[in-house]
C-alpha cells in the first residue's frame, strides 16, 4: 500500500473538532495567513472543549480575555465584545446582524466565571505566535462527569477520526479504490 498524496485527506472545514487542550496548543500552525492550523496534515478551523474556567479578563465592550483549563493544559480564549463599534463589523453585517451577535456575546460572557465549568467553541486562530479560541459560544456545564466524557469523546475521535489517514492499493494489487487506515503515532 501506498499512501495518498493528497495533502489534506480527511477534512474537517468548520467542524468543531473536540480536543484536549495539550492537542489544541501543538498544533501546526498556518503556513500563510489564507490557510489553518493542522493536525497530522488535517486541517483544522474550529474546536470545542470542555474544562474550568481559570483566568479572566474582562474589557467592557472590548473583549472578554479567559482561559480554560481540562487538565492537560490551558487554552487562551478570546470573546469579542466589540459587535456594535466595530467599523470592520458593521461594514460586513446588518445591524440586526450585529444586534444578535452582541446578544448572544453579552449572554455568554455572563457565563464566563473563574471556577466555573464551561463548554468552549469556536474558531482556532493565531495571538501573539500562540493558538488561541477565538469563541462563538460558552455554555455553561453542570454535570459532574462532563469533563471525564469531554476526555473520552477526545481520544475515542483522535483514534478513530482525527489520526486517520488515506491510502490507495497499488496498481495491480486489488480494486485500487483509497480507504482509511489508523495512523501510527
Amino acid at each position: 500500500m501506498q499512501q495518498n498524496k493528497n495533502p489534506f485527506p480527511i477534512s474537517l472545514h468548520n467542524t468543531h473538532v473536540k480536543l484536549l487542550a495539550f492537542d489544541l496548543l501543538t498544533l501546526t500552525p498556518p503556513i500563510s495567513p489564507n490557510h489553518s492550523f493542522t493536525r497530522n496534515s488535517i486541517p483544522i478551523t474550529r474546536a470545542e472543549t470542555v474544562g474550568t474556567i481559570t483566568l479572566r479578563d474582562h474589557k467592557p465592550f472590548k473583549f472578554l480575555r479567559f482561559a480554560i483549563d481540562d487538565g492537560t493544559g490551558c487554552i487562551p480564549c478570546i470573546l469579542w465584545l466589540n459587535h456594535m463599534t466595530s467599523p470592520h463589523l458593521a461594514r460586513r453585517r446588518s445591524p440586526q446582524d450585529l444586534c444578535l451577535l452582541a446578544d448572544a456575546a453579552a449572554r455568554s460572557a455572563e457565563v464566563v466565571k473563574v471556577g466555573n465549568v464551561a463548554r468552549v467553541r469556536g474558531r482556532v486562530t493565531e495571538y501573539k505566535g500562540g493558538v488561541q479560541i477565538t469563541v462563538t459560544d460558552v455554555i455553561s456545564e453542570r454535570d459532574p462527569n462532563v469533563e471525564v466524557l469531554h476526555w473520552v469523546e477526545c481520544v475515542n475521535l483522535a483514534r478513530n477520526c482525527y489520526n486517520l489517514v488515506n491510502v490507495s492499493s497499488s496498481s495491480g494489487s486489488g480494486s485500487g479504490s483509497g480507504s482509511v487506515v489508523p495512523k501510527l503515532n
